[in-house]
This record gives C-alpha cells, structure tokens and sequence, in this order.
C-alpha cells in the first residue's frame, strides 16, 4: 500500500495505490483529503475503511494521473540525521567537510529549511550565484503520524506512518562558509520529495531497502538501509528525549557513500542534468537541475 497526490482535472487529489491500482481519497472517504491532512490525522481504523472501500469502488489507472510531491510542505522543519553510513563518513573527510570526524558516537541531527518541496519531475533550482557546489544526497525518510515524547526504542514502530524519498540537497561551499549546515541545506527550491509515501506494513521493520542514485543514468550512490550506523528505532527514541515529534513530521535517515564532493575532482550538480533516485518498494524520484537567474521570479 502507497499513498501520493496526484493532478486530477487541473486540480491535485490524493489516493491509495493498492496492488498497482489507484483508489482516490474522494472516492473512498467522499471528500478530498490532503496527503498531509490524512497523515496528521491519521487513525489505524482508515486503513481498514481504504481496504473495505477498495474491494467495492472502480479504481483508477494510475497511468493516467502524473503524481506531484507527497506534501506540498512540512508541517515544521525537515529534521536530518547527518553522517548515519560509515562509508559516507569517510568520503565527507575527502571532501572537506568535518575533515577531522570520525564514526559518530551518537546520531547527529539538524534542521532544514523548506519552502516548498520539489515534486517528481518538477526542477530542482540552481543559482550559480549563490552557489557552485549544488550537490545531492539520496535518503530514506520516515513520516511521523502520532505524537510523542520519551519515547521507547521498542515502541517507535507505533509512532511511524511509512517512508517515502528525500534528496537532502546540500550547498558544500555555503556550508563551508558559515561552519554549519541549516544554510547550506536550505536554499530554496532545491528538496525534492516523493513519489510516494510506502505504509509501515508494506515493509519489514526495519526496513531493508536498496538505495540508488543516478545523475545522468550515471549510478553514484549505491547503499542499503541496513547499513544505517543507527537504525531508525534508535534515531527516533534518542530525538524523542525531551523534545516531542508532532504528527507530520519528517525525519531523513542520512545518505550512503557517492555524493558529488566524495569524487576527485567533485561531481556537483550543473544545469541540465538529471537527478534520479531510486528506492525499492517506494519508487523513483526524478528531477532535472535548472539554472535560475538571481533577479528571476520565484513562486
């Protein structure tokens, strides 16, 4: 079972893709519900209507339907884990980032800023102005859909709605600059999302999922969640000690070895390429990377 938006009639509905046949949202619960309203309010008995409601309603073809961003925005910042694959760590040495670090003893968590998210297929902006080292970071990321605080590590599976995928982009050279990361991973209209969000019991828990990127049909980033430094139980539970996860949040699991700064000479992203980032049982994120004037207007 998977949950997207998608643009019906020149207007965007959400639904449910079960076993590759789409069941919109209006059709199901009789009213238009937003992916990001759904999820914020999200109760175990829905699954049970979406499964009844299917077997009794004509559904769609998914064909048909071009998909946008799972959510049009976070409901608070996008929370990261940095440096969470060990191979990661060692080529973020390479590149100069946090040269001296070592395998974190603990997970390492910061803030992103975003306007909007990048849907499939949308473009994903780069201002050579403001930045020359526009790189990619491809991620699982997990989708909270129950709030808590203190949580146990055995209780985590509780707290999560499903996953979908991220690409965590990052302005090396910003973030050299100001010796931290918030600036550099928050230009706008740089994050893409989607294209769909995978429900919890679609998966193993943990999920064990392949992860791939390409940029143009060049794979860079082959890795697999099992090789999280720390699982997603264990992120969530330590985030959650004094701090409460709302519902709607999203929490990026960190990226395996292959970004752009990881190669010598560097792979940064240019205009005109395309970015493409694959996870198994989710989908594919594809976007291509446009320049933008500095004086162009932006939405």
């Amino acid at each position: 079972m998977k949950f997207g938006r998608f643009i019906k009639e020149n207007q965007i509905e959400s639904g449910v893709i079960i076993d590759d046949k789409l069941f919109f949202f209006k059709d199901i619960f009789n009213k238009n519900i937003d992916l990001k309203e759904f999820v914020e309010t999200f109760k175990e008995s829905y699954i049970e209507v979406i499964k009844e409601k299917s077997k009794i309603i004509s559904p769609c073809s998914i064909d048909k339907f071009k998909n946008t961003s799972v959510f049009h925005e976070p409901r608070r910042n996008l929370i990261c884990l940095g440096k969470n694959y060990l191979e990661h760590v060692n080529e973020c040495n390479t590149g100069g980032i946090d040269k001296d670090l070592v395998r974190p003893a603990e997970p390492i968590f910061f803030s992103k800023l975003i306007n909007k998210f990048i849907g499939p297929h949308e473009a994903i902006e780069l201002d050579s102005s403001i930045t020359k080292s526009l790189d990619y970071e491809g991620e699982l990321a997990v989708i909270i859909s129950k709030e808590g605080e203190n949580i146990n590590i055995d209780e985590v599976y509780e707290y999560i709605f499903g996953y979908t995928i991220i690409n965590d982009s990052s302005a090396r050279d910003l973030q050299k600059k100001h010796s931290q990361w918030l600036k550099g991973k928050s230009l706008d209209n740089t994050c893409s999302i989607g294209p769909y969000i995978l429900y919890k019991e679609a998966t193993s828990f943990p999920p064990s999922l392949d992860i791939k990127t390409y940029i143009n049909k060049e794979l860079r980033q082959h890795g697999k969640t099992d090789d999280l430094i720390f699982s997603i139980a264990y992120a969530i539970s330590e985030l959650s000690k004094g701090t409460t996860l709302k519902k709607g949040d999203i929490i990026a699991t960190g990226t395996p070895k292959g970004v752009g700064m990881g190669f010598n000479p560097p792979k940064f992203l240019k205009d005109g390429d395309t970015l493409k980032i694959e996870i198994e049982n989710i989908g594919i994120l594809e976007n291509k990377i446009k320049e933008r004037k500095s004086n162009e207007y932006r939405r």
